[in-house]
């Protein structure tokens, strides 16, 4: 019997891996696995705007690289995800070694990855040799290609960000953040923004990661990413009108992440959260601290508006686009201990908790009747039913719960608050 070529046998296997690794599950699995691992070694790209713009740029160059592996050909076009994680690093304010250092780390991860997938097949060793040093010569043109694009990028950016004061207004802000002691004269003239004064803090971003790149605008002498600049474009645009419903003109705008963006508004004493719109268009999303007033206000709302955030991005159930701090506190708090907050509905709520469309309109009843300081005429007037039937529904509530709603009403609301936020 004639003995199959090594090439051959490599090419083989190279493209049933390939076509194996395109389909959507396993392709997100080895993303997730490359993330987690530069993560790990790269821990200033834990930040939730950083990793979403990573793992953006993971996966498109996973896919950009699995479909020329069965090709004979060495070009490797970067994908402008790549592109635009390349500028958030910089508009960050991180060093170019930063950049360097993830295309590194994540080609040893895709290597250890491959190794272990070829130890699994017990290929002959002469086989699994070729085929990993094919894969080392592709890994090591793929960041060659990568590293000298991207740097390039990188350079661009950090010096638009520079002319611009961007660095210097994001230097300032993450410093503030990070509590260090500031003269608030002096960083409130380089930021036009007043730190004496009361404070709404936003966190702004969208659904999708905007991607692709066009042409460049005649006249301007840098490139830039259209889909970026019309994502965080329409995100300042949205930042602006909210300061204009709730604050005294004062607003304060660092971009975050491809598509997203902190901001901050300047309020008056009396400013109240009331007078946010109530509702956000598609595909923006907002988070909002409580009013605080001068740096620890500063602060404090922009972690509230952080949290309001983690509430939205973990929700089970949908959640209203424009979500304030308060409205949520509850939820955050509890659901930090998630297997505590399970135990807590389960309790309080008993046979309530049940998944049925029965009990989610009970639930829904108590929710609103408590929210309401227990007024059977506000609770139904928020539902749009007959008080009548607020008063027949609380009964088979306290039926249910086997007790008043008076005896445990404050764990009952906290449970609730939970349920309406993740789900049962």
């Amino acid at each position: 019997m004639t003995a199959v070529p090594a090439d051959v046998t490599v090419r083989q296997w190279i493209a049933d891996f390939v076509a194996e690794t395109l389909r959507t599950e396993t392709l997100e699995q080895i993303v997730d696995r490359l993330d987690l691992a530069i993560v790990r070694r790269v821990p200033e790209l834990a930040d939730r705007d950083m990793r979403r713009d990573l793992e953006a740029s993971t996966r498109a160059h996973a896919l950009a690289v699995l479909s020329s592996l069965t090709q004979d050909t060495l070009d490797y076009p970067v994908p402008p995800e790549a592109h635009a994680f390349a500028r958030t690093i910089a508009r960050r304010g991180h060093d170019l070694r930063l950049l360097l250092r993830v295309y590194h780390v994540g080609q040893e991860a895709v290597l250890e990855y491959m190794t272990e997938v070829l130890q699994d097949r017990q290929f002959p060793p002469d086989t699994e040799r070729a085929t990993l040093l094919r894969l080392f010569d592709r890994s090591t043109r793929w960041i060659s290609t990568s590293v000298e694009a991207l740097t390039g990028t990188y350079m661009e950016e950090r010096e638009r960000g520079l002319r611009a004061a961007l660095n210097q207004r994001t230097e300032i802000v993450r410093a503030l953040l990070a509590g260090e002691d500031l003269d608030a004269d002096q960083a409130t003239t380089r930021l036009g923004y007043r730190l004496s004064q009361r404070h709404v803090a936003c966190v702004l971003w969208t659904d999708e990661n905007p991607a692709g790149v066009l042409a460049v605008p005649e006249g301007d002498p840098v490139p830039y990413a259209p889909g970026e600049s019309e994502a965080l474009g329409l995100l300042e645009r949205v930042a602006a009108r909210l300061a204009g419903a709730v604050g005294n003109g004062g607003v304060l705008t660092v971009p975050s992440g491809a598509a997203a963006l902190w901001a901050w508004i300047g309020v008056d004493g009396d400013a109240s959260l009331d007078r946010l719109p109530a509702s956000v268009e598609a595909p923006v999303r907002i988070a909002v601290g409580a009013p605080a007033d001068r740096i620890a206000g500063f602060r404090r709302s922009h972690r509230e508006a952080v949290a309001a955030r983690h509430v939205a991005e973990r929700a089970t159930r949908a959640v209203p686009r424009l979500l304030s701090y308060p409205e949520v506190e509850v939820a955050y708090l509890a659901g930090a201990d998630e297997a505590a907050m399970r135990a807590l509905i389960e309790r309080e709520l008993g046979a309530l908790a049940r998944r049925d469309a029965n009990a989610a309109r009970l639930r829904e009843t108590l929710h609103a009747y408590l929210r309401c300081h227990r007024s059977p005429d506000a609770a139904a007037k928020k539902l749009g039913v007959h008080k009548n039937t607020v008063r027949y529904r609380i009964q088979r509530v306290e039926e249910a719960l086997g007790h008043p709603v008076e005896q445990r009403s404050l764990r009952l609301e906290i449970a609730l608050d939970c349920v309406a936020i993740y789900g049962v």
